[in-house]
């Protein structure tokens, strides 16, 4: 086992030495270009992983309804335009720098020391969204198996309800128009007049679905609030188990198992959006659903409003899986000279017109809700956990051979979650693999096996009674600002310090020549128009900012509190990384940073045979080395 360097960790790259060695493990094969790190045994392989992670919950319930709230078909003008002008450009730019050192997020930093620390930040990101994400995905696998019933348990109002559960609506009172004069009276007494109450009078007791009451009182056995912790749910920690096995499971290989998992995790969730799609065209009221979605309810009136241009942007940047760190990871498992550019249209365009298509899915079903119901469409539309564990289900529970329609709703949960933590945990495990290659190739299955393992017992906090209020926690601080400060810093420290052009002469070793007009638009967004759009939508953030709420539930003091400390300790290592890199260097403060802000010795393809005359200054003291023990110095920079 390899030692570990702290002073060659934080070097500014001063020493050349990869440190690798020629032994092999179930990462890679004989057939690989690059034996030490592994390459993905197909095209295909890539593709489907990079779907898989950038196609996730998101799509399914959050994009539809922002859809439906932000003017309908009109919300698809500025979602294509931001894909455009920042997402695709920033996607491009992860695979690209991915797959030209063949680094995962943190070591692929030999590019611009100075800014390590921005690898570091998304690394920890993506370990504490994989905590969460995982209990999500407990979520469906709890309903999944409840779906195996005659009668599904959140269609009616059973022994675990209480006195506010009804099916449908009750009137309290209205108004109603008696000798010439308007009355308001309970709704009894003006059923005993025979009187008819005025449209738009109409008062509705407080009253909760099933399909309501069974996620908070049953599924979840939700607490008052984060001050009550309660007990652990101990069949959503079995949940939580089962789903820590099967990503174990899936990934015990690394991309070798994981890349011919999603040949079924990324494709058949398509199947049953299909079969879900044309079951729900064929039901009263689906019309009327889809119109709300996009159809004849669009306003185009609502581009005017800067708040649906800022929900286009974040829609955008945080489905596409965008700084993250996997990108990076996943891109670099590629071979040198794969076609990075033409993967990047690929996956993004899948990824949108999968959330237009999941939306059909969607809306067709809620619409033929809100006609058996006799509410309007805009009452039963939801996103987010309401959505996929509320009003779906409620939906669901209408159709005749209910629980099919449910089992398929929330195995497609279950594969689009699968999908997103795979790339995630390899994303950590890659990251491992770059520290300390040796470890890697002798103990990958006991490494992965201890780091699912680790990450479970971590879980365990979101499946007490008060879990759902840990899991929205998370996400409100974890997965927001942390992930945009990583972005701009990213775009900023390649474009502005490392160099735009210098970038792109990277870009044409791997995918040959192109026409200055071919990087035009790249130069544009990249220099210009990209880095404005995530600053104003940081920006934005910060402006906006809200203390966390679930539901009608405010969170203490200290859950604030500790939110902030979340999101604290995972950006504060872009200063302190920096700061002792400084340190390190050598010469006057000025000449630290500027030697800080140059590519690390060892930066450059990963393969000598790809250097070519740009990178013939980079060393390869493998040979030199190869009875050595490794150290960090070499691996990280």
């Amino acid at each position: 086992m390899g030692m570990l360097s702290l002073p060659g960790f934080l070097s500014c790259g001063k020493k050349k030495d990869f440190n690798l060695t020629n032994e092999k493990d179930a990462h890679s094969s004989d057939s690989d270009e690059n034996a030490e790190r592994g390459n993905w045994s197909s095209k295909g392989d890539y593709l489907l992983s990079m779907v898989g992670y950038a196609v996730g919950l998101g799509n399914v319930w959050r994009f539809p309804y922002l859809t439906y709230q932000n003017g309908g078909g009109a919300f698809l003008i500025p979602y294509t335009l931001m894909l455009a002008l920042a997402g695709l450009p920033l996607f491009f730019m992860e695979c690209s720098l991915g797959q030209f050192a063949s680094l995962g997020p943190v070591s692929v930093w030999r590019i611009l020391p100075l800014f390590q620390g921005v690898g570091i930040t998304m690394v920890i990101i993506s370990a504490f969204v994989t905590i969460y994400y995982n209990v999500i995905i407990a979520y469906a696998l709890y309903y999944l198996f409840a779906s195996f019933q005659k009668v599904l348990p959140w269609s009616d109002c059973f022994s675990w309800a209480d006195e506010f559960c009804s099916k449908t609506r009750i009137v309290n009172d209205c108004n109603a128009t008696l000798g010439g004069e308007i009355i308001r009276a309970n709704f009894s007494v003006i059923m005993s007049h025979n009187l008819t109450c005025i449209n738009g009078t109409i008062n509705y007791k407080p009253v909760q679905f099933p399909s309501e009451q069974y996620w908070n009182k049953v599924a979840l056995q939700r607490s008052s609030g984060l001050d009550e912790t309660g007990r652990i749910v101990w069949y959503l920690a079995l949940c939580l188990l089962l789903s820590w096995i099967i990503v174990a499971a899936a990934l015990f290989k690394g991309i070798k198992s994981s890349g011919k998992v999603v040949y079924f995790t990324a494709l058949f969730p398509y199947v049953i959006l299909l079969i879900l799609l044309v079951r729900g065209a064929t039901l009263e009221g689906a019309l009327d659903g889809i119109e709300y979605y996009i159809g004849r309810q669009s306003n185009i009136t609502k581009l005017m409003e800067a708040e649906v241009w800022k929900d286009a942007a974040t829609q955008i940047f945080y489905s596409l899986s965008v700084a993250w760190g996997g990108l990076v990871a996943l891109s670099s498992y590629n071979k040198f000279h794969n076609n990075c550019y033409s993967d990047a249209i690929l996956v993004c365009v899948t990824n949108c017109v999968t959330s237009v298509f999941a939306g059909f899915a969607i809306f067709s079903i809620l619409g033929h809700m809100a006609f058996v119901s006799e509410r309007p469409v805009s009452e039963v539309v939801d996103s987010g956990f309401d959505l996929a564990f509320v009003a779906y289900p409620e939906a669901l529970s209408k159709l005749p051979v209910s629980p099919l329609w449910s089992f398929l709703f929330f195995f497609m949960l279950l594969l689009l979650g699968l999908d997103s933590q795979f790339a995630s945990i390899e994303t950590l495990t890659t990251t491992i693999q770059d520290i300390s290659p040796r470890v890697m190739k002798k103990l990958r299955v006991p490494v992965t096996l201890g780091l699912c393992a680790v990450l479970f017992l971590l879980g365990l906090i979101c499946v007490t009674q008060a879990g759902i209020y840990w899991v929205n926690l998370i996400d409100h601080f974890c997965a927001g600002w942390g992930i945009l400060i990583s972005a701009v810093l990213e775009i900023i420290g390649i474009v502005y310090i490392y160099g735009g052009n210098r970038f792109i002469e990277d870009i044409e070793m791997m995918i040959g020549k192109k026409s200055c007009m071919f990087w035009m638009w790249w130069r544009v967004c990249w220099f210009f128009i990209t880095p404005a759009l995530l600053m104003a939508i940081l920006i934005w953030s910060l402006i906006t900012f809200s203390r966390p709420t679930y539901g009608s539930v405010s969170y203490p003091d200290w859950g604030t509190a500790v939110g902030w400390c979340m999101i604290i300790f995972c950006v504060i290592w872009i200063p302190i990384v920096a700061i002792v890199k400084i340190l390190k260097a050598e010469g006057s403060l000025v000449e630290r940073i500027v030697s800080c802000c140059r590519p690390a010795a060892n930066w450059g393809p990963y393969l000598e045979r790809h250097r070519g005359e740009r990178y013939s200054h980079v060393v390869d003291s493998r040979k030199k080395r190869e009875h050595e023990i490794p150290t960090v110095s070499g691996v990280i920079y």
